[in-house]
């Protein structure tokens, strides 16, 4: 009986004379990952601010009719919030009103806040806020679409119309000079 010729591939053949090379390299690739997961995971954390320690308060709005007081149900009340120099930052919420007109959302840091109101047939509605209690009750009054004024238009009634030119008498209208 003879010995068996035996072939190897050539990652058997490396195992086999270089062990302690692939076991190091390996603790090597595992041990950069993990740092790196780690490190990924750390970064947006000392990137952003720390929201728990900052006062909040809980907003309640309460949308009606101008004209008559009633309830605008179904309004969407869209919350930004507005940096140190009055300009609007990314993000925001959306609410929707209630059949009652109202709906609230706890949890909106102190400072300014923009709130708009858009509702299907009445002007949309935008004010800032400083929010600065832990209860906050906003009332919102919409009103009706006004009139397109046009200067294309005659408007007798306008404070600066200009003067209409009076037309000529029918009599003179149809005499011939001499």
């Amino acid at each position: 009986m003879g010995a068996q010729n035996r072939t190897c591939s050539p990652q058997e053949m490396t195992r086999l004379l270089y062990p302690n090379r692939i076991t190091r390299m390996y603790k090597y690739l595992v041990g950069a990952t993990v740092l790196l997961a780690l490190s990924a995971a750390a970064i947006p954390g000392f990137a952003q601010k720390d929201k728990d320690d900052e006062p909040t308060s809980w907003l309640y709005f309460t949308v009606i009719r101008d004209e008559n007081g009633k309830p605008v149900r179904n309004a969407a009340v869209v919350l930004h919030p507005v940096n140190a120099k009055g300009k609007q930052e990314r993000g925001g919420l959306e609410l929707k009103t209630s059949p009652e007109g109202k709906c609230d959302f706890d949890g909106i840091p102190y400072g300014d806040l923009r709130v708009q109101v858009l509702a299907h047939g009445f002007q949309t509605y935008g004010e800032d806020f400083d929010i600065a209690k832990p209860k906050t009750e906003i009332t919102i009054k919409l009103k009706r679409p006004q009139g397109q004024f046009s200067i294309y238009d005659d408007h007798p009634n306008a404070a600066n119309a200009a003067p209409k030119q009076d037309a000529p008498p029918p009599d003179q209208k149809d005499k011939k000079p001499d």
